[in-house]
């Protein structure tokens, strides 16, 4: 069978990953749709609103046809890290080629800025050296060093999916990876739209915002099947946000030492001090990430780290785990295609492939297993009965 990947969060399931999932199909030819998907903790350091368990139900009833996990280290890694263990999980599932969405829509913009970023790769790492060392974040350093330093690229690297499917492209090409790109056109609205708008699809941000404040008004950007799961969802799970889990990140912080702080992942160069200052001052996540805002670190860089404290990620766990890509498969679901598939590719697969959490033993899976065991008891409406990722087996469809 002939599989194409795709890197998603879902957070919620949209019609414009609907129109995602279609077009990749339609584009690559596949016979099976593989989506790569966060767990309970997402790339922008917060907890997804639903868990993954519900958004997996929702991505094979739009047309996913296999879901596999990415572990927690490259869930919540910047751009380069998320790529690297995306397209490493892909390529390991088998998956010929992996389809993205972006501003641009041509794949040539990102071949040709490929090529460019190798002819000019040691001038680029001295260009993002020298603006990180003047006070900028890195993501700005990287757009700012591109941007001067490819200057015969017609990719607009100011573009967040343009970013991330740069990274994509870039992971393949560096790893040696055969599987191959192909990328559609974002239609309608934009990653960071705030506002809902005109037409059918609208941002995940802009329905998230509105998720927590008017409902009802997602119900035209989100499939039926989307909204009854959201339905059934809410009976016994609360919507997630970082307003949740700051009650527990407040105690946790004011409970440790700054030595025990330093020993977090992403938490560097004096900014336990200022974590710790800002949550003794702060009521609600909103007022200590505003506190806690500084030039040099980006809103989701400080996240980042945020939730690392919460979820007890040390440095060199999370250094260890990140060095090689993901060791393991999991799968937490599939269609009938997705189970003949899966069954086939079993005998092919370089990785083990988990669909039963007790019949195999790692690290990851240990730091995976505790951070939705967290996410769980705070999302959970009624704690009398515990859910527990062990007895869970794969979503089918």
């Amino acid at each position: 069978m002939n599989a194409c990947g795709v890197v998603v969060e879902h957070n919620p399931f949209h019609n414009g990953h609907y129109y995602h999932l279609q077009e990749a199909r339609k584009q690559t030819g596949a016979d099976c749709i593989i989506a790569c998907m966060s767990g309970n903790f997402l790339q922008r350091g917060e907890p997804a609103i639903l868990s993954k368990w519900i958004r997996t139900e929702m991505a094979l009833l739009g047309g996913a046809d296999l879901v596999i996990e990415l572990p927690y280290p490259f869930a919540t890694s910047h751009a380069e890290r998320f790529a690297f263990g995306s397209i490493s999980l892909l390529e390991a599932a088998g998956a010929e080629t992996f389809c993205f969405g972006s501003e641009s829509g041509k794949l040539d913009d990102f071949l040709s800025t490929m090529k460019e970023f190798e002819r000019s790769h040691n001038q680029l790492d001295s260009k993002i050296s020298s603006y990180m060392n003047k006070g900028f974040s890195y993501p700005k350093s990287n757009a700012m060093a591109l941007t001067e330093t490819m200057v015969n690229s017609s990719l607009d690297m100011s573009a967040p999916n343009n970013i991330l499917g740069f990274e994509y492209v870039k992971a393949a090409r560096l790893h040696g990876l055969a599987i191959k790109p192909h990328t559609i056109k974002r239609i309608n609205a934009n990653y960071h739209d705030t506002d809902l708008g005109a037409g059918n699809i609208a941002s995940a941000t802009a329905i998230r915002k509105a998720l927590f404040t008017a409902k009802d008004t997602i119900r035209a950007y989100i499939p039926e099947t989307t909204a009854s799961l959201m339905d059934r969802s809410a009976v016994e799970w609360h919507s997630m946000s970082w307003e949740r889990l700051y009650p527990y990140f407040k105690y946790k912080v004011l409970t440790a030492t700054k030595e025990k702080l330093c020993s977090f992942y992403q938490v560097e160069e004096g900014l336990e001090n200022r974590i710790m200052n800002c949550v003794k001052k702060a009521e609600t996540f909103e007022e200590y990430m505003t506190l806690l805002k500084t030039k040099r670190y980006t809103w989701t860089r400080l996240q980042r780290a945020s939730l690392h404290i919460f979820a007890d990620a040390g440095k060199e766990q999370m250094k260890s785990l990140l060095r090689s890509p993901p060791p393991y498969l999991r799968v937490l679901g599939m269609s009938e295609t997705g189970r003949k598939y899966i069954s086939h590719h079993k005998k092919l697969s370089p990785l083990p492939i988990i669909t039963t959490l007790s019949k195999y033993s790692h690290k990851m899976l240990d730091l995976e297993v505790r951070t939705s065991s967290a996410y769980y008891h705070i999302a959970q409406k009624n704690r009398s009965s515990s859910f527990n990722e062990y007895a869970q087996h794969p979503v089918f469809t």
